[in-house]
């Protein structure tokens, strides 16, 4: 969902780093990057066992999560990436099942399909929060899979995050790499194509890919 169809990097970015300082920590850029594409509560493990922190990891989730409730609700810089929602309807339109596989919790989930109506387009959605394993762990996407109702070589992913491709690749699951203007220092790598406008991956030509 994050950097695909809505772009929540900038509130995230602002939420998290809100949380960096109300606990006085000083995270590099570099440090902030490795964190795309994985579970919050994973990213803040990761922050506890770094800098030796005495909290438990779920009080930096509230933290961070209070923060960005408030910028969901009223920061304008959440919309849609652009070409996305006309990609979405086409697919649905032609008989593609879809389904969202999302690091993010079923919270943020739900309030973005809610603010941007997408519950009509997709079958289900699935929280990597809710999983032991979080990406670059092929979990998330083999369970999209399964509960897709196809056979994971009918399958493709979209992603523009390293952890996101790792996954997919992981999973034996055919992979566009989506590079976006927000995807900064992302490995494409194991993708099985790069795109950067999704105007290349019509229903048309994302036949032709699997």
């Amino acid at each position: 969902m994050d950097g695909v169809i809505v772009d929540t990097e900038p509130l995230h970015h602002k939420a998290y780093y809100g949380m960096f300082d109300a606990l006085k920590i000083e995270v590099s850029d570099v440090q902030y990057r490795s964190f795309t594409g994985q579970s919050t509560i994973n990213v803040c493990r990761s922050l506890c066992d770094h800098f030796k922190l005495t909290n438990n990891p779920q009080d930096l989730v509230h933290i961070k999560r209070n923060i960005f409730k408030d910028l969901f609700k009223n920061d304008p810089d959440l919309q849609l990436i652009d070409g996305v929602l006309e990609l979405i309807k086409e697919y649905h339109n032609n008989g593609l099942t879809l389904v969202l596989a999302s690091s993010a919790s079923m919270g943020t989930i739900e309030g973005v399909f809610t603010r941007f109506e997408l519950d009509q387009y997709f079958l289900t959605k699935l929280s990597g929060a809710d999983l032991k394993a979080s990406k670059p762990h092929p979990e998330i996407f083999l369970n999209a899979a399964k509960v897709s109702g196809h056979h994971k070589n009918n399958c493709l992913v979209i992603e523009d995050s390293t952890n996101g491709i790792q996954a997919a690749h992981a999973a034996d699951i055919f992979c566009v790499g989506y590079k976006s203007v927000n995807s900064i220092n992302q490995d494409y790598s194991k993708a099985n194509v790069v795109i950067k406008d999704f105007k290349e991956i019509t229903y048309e030509k994302v036949k032709l890919l699997l």
